[in-house]
């Protein structure tokens, strides 16, 4: 899935996504954030990083966020695995987050965003959806705030779905994660259109 729904679209949804947490610094602020503007996201998170941070993924799920499958250790090859070797990745990553969130995920985002071939049956098989994005931010690549902004508003529509990181992205120049800094210009960029941040699973039924 690269975009919502036409439905979501018209009713003026967007989704936040937010991939490789959590974070013990940027996942607490980046929820404070989305509490003041009264807006939803999707956590992709990383099995492995959940298990370490086990109060933070109850957090982000008891505020009304969702909590979705990003794999149980992020690994660069992941594009390259058998097929045991993604099932035991992402098998990993369901039990853990759905222990902790209270709910299993619903939807699962490859690493990078590089598909296997070999992919579609074990997703299938747990009842999970495949989810891209429209526009990111490139905000574990650039520390440049006003760039990352840029690229997520420009030309942005309802429908689309938004990509920011709370793990291993960049600093700014004022020792902040790049995400922090964005995510209230982004979402009172979204306010301003009437457009509204839902969660994957509300935007998606």
């Amino acid at each position: 899935m690269l975009r919502l729904p036409l439905e979501a679209a018209r009713r003026g949804a967007i989704a936040l996504t937010i991939d490789d947490g959590p974070d013990p610094v940027v996942t607490p602020a980046l929820l404070d954030t989305l509490d003041r503007y009264g807006a939803r996201a999707s956590f992709f998170c990383i099995g492995v990083r959940a298990a370490r941070h086990r109060d933070l993924v109850r957090e982000i799920a008891r505020r009304g966020h969702s909590v979705e499958n990003h794999t149980q250790h992020h690994s660069p090859w992941f594009s390259l695995h058998g097929l045991r070797r993604l099932r035991v990745e992402i098998e990993a990553a369901q039990d853990i987050l759905g222990t902790l969130a209270g709910r299993a995920p619903r939807f699962f985002r490859a690493p990078a965003g590089l598909r296997s071939p070999l992919l579609d049956p074990v997703i299938n098989r747990l009842g999970l959806r495949q989810v891209a994005w429209t526009r990111r931010g490139f905000d574990t690549v650039t520390s440049d705030p006003a760039r990352v902004l840029g690229r997520l508003t420009r030309r942005l529509v309802a429908g689309d779905i938004l990509l920011l990181h709370d793990g291993g992205g960049r600093i700014a120049s004022n020792g902040r994660a790049v995400a922090l800094e964005v995510l209230p210009a982004l979402l009172e960029h979204i306010a301003r259109r009437g457009w509204r941040c839902l969660s994957l699973p509300v935007a998606c039924p």
